[in-house]
């Protein structure tokens, strides 16, 4: 056992240092994390934040000067142009200055002193339409604001809103602890995948072979520096999220490492096994490439898996992915424990339990 530990330990010692010998290697693995960290943490959100709008006010009274204080008041909508005439409303959304451009007719104020309906078009900007819907959206439920304003006497049943988890409705509560997972795996992976491919390359994996270390052990040697790499990187992105973006953390921070680290050994087992097929490293990092999309969109990362059809479903459950940012979200925003998450533990287990024995035995039979 000893001895069997030394031979392991000494293939460990020699994957670390050929990943730390040169300082692009450093540099790969840490630099890549912290700048998609930030990128994802300040460029890949949903949130609308800024919204340049133009006004056609052409009643020009009480009323509609209090609905575009709410608007302006609300930090969101940045007047860029006040116009004087309907034939400016073209040029505005041409030029790309505004998103949208708010039309108050005439009559407005007369129509609401009326008891009547006052209509207040908007002109969007389609060429974006998501963004220009959400605008929409936010629009209208500030002249709903505006309506119950009006309104004599407080309404019978009133709604009140509040969103479990996520109490600001922020994407990037919801995005940033699913990376945790999907940016270390994409380092593990590649890391995984190149070690055997490496060898393979630089002639050295026969020799590798024919030395005392048996397939298991060759394989836990690759292992687990691919894993300890993981961990780290994780380790990194967990707490850019935590401190740096103060997201705060509901859960058991055991848990979470307990989650990932049977995560990070499934990856791995994936990676490994295809780094055995590979006979060169430009296969190895060309099969890399082909998986990583599919296993990020498959994830439910940015699309939830209940709306995807029913076939793309049940492929996700070979995807580790799916499992690891389902366990990292739910413990970490929900604050859940073993008991909620079990469930996601076990198809990583049978992942991991597959994909590291076949890369031992195509360790031995796959030869260059």
């Amino acid at each position: 056992m000893i001895a069997t530990i030394a031979r392991i330990g000494a293939l460990i010692r020699k994957e670390i240092l050929t990943l730390l010998k040169e300082p692009s290697s450093r540099a790969i693995l840490f630099v890549p994390v912290l700048m998609q960290s930030m990128l994802f943490g300040y460029g890949a959100t949903f949130d609308l934040t800024h919204v340049p709008y133009a006004i056609l006010d052409q009643s020009r009274g009480a009323a509609s000067t209090e609905l575009l204080a709410r608007l302006d008041g609300t930090g969101v909508f940045d007047r860029v142009a006040t116009l004087t005439s309907p034939t400016q409303i073209a040029q505005v959304i041409d030029e790309n200055r505004a998103l949208l451009v708010l039309s108050v007719p005439a009559d407005f104020e007369q129509r609401l002193n009326a008891g009547g309906r006052a209509p207040l078009q908007v002109i969007l900007d389609g060429r974006n339409s998501s963004t220009a819907s959400a605008a929409a959206r936010y629009v209208g439920a500030i002249v709903a604001s505006y309506n119950a304003a009006l309104a004599e006497g407080a309404p019978a049943v009133s709604v009140e809103r509040r969103a479990w988890f996520n109490p600001n409705l922020e994407s990037r509560w919801n995005l940033m602890p699913a990376l945790i997972g999907t940016l270390s795996m994409l380092q593990t992976l590649l890391i995984a995948a190149l070690s055997v491919a490496r060898e393979r390359e630089h002639g050295t994996f026969d020799q590798l072979l024919v030395t005392p270390l048996t397939p298991l052990q060759i394989m836990v040697g690759k292992a687990i520096p691919a894993i300890l790499v993981g961990m780290l990187q994780s380790t990194l992105i967990f707490l850019i999220i935590r401190f740096w973006f103060q997201i705060p953390m509901n859960g058991s921070v055991g848990l979470l490492y307990l989650g990932l680290l049977v995560f990070t050994g499934a990856a791995v087992g994936i990676g490994l096994s295809i780094s055995a097929l590979s006979l060169n490293m430009q296969q190895a990092m060309l099969y890399i490439s082909l998986l990583i999309m599919p296993l990020t969109m498959l994830s439910g990362l940015i699309t939830p898996i209940r709306n995807m059809p029913e076939v793309l479903q049940i492929v996700t459950y070979v995807n580790p992915l799916r499992f690891g940012t389902s366990i990292v979200r739910r413990v970490y925003l929900e604050g859940a424990g073993l008991a909620d998450v079990a469930l996601d533990f076990v198809p990583l287990l049978v992942i991991g339990a597959v994909t590291l024995p076949l890369a031992a035995w195509l360790f031995r039979h796959r030869l260059s």
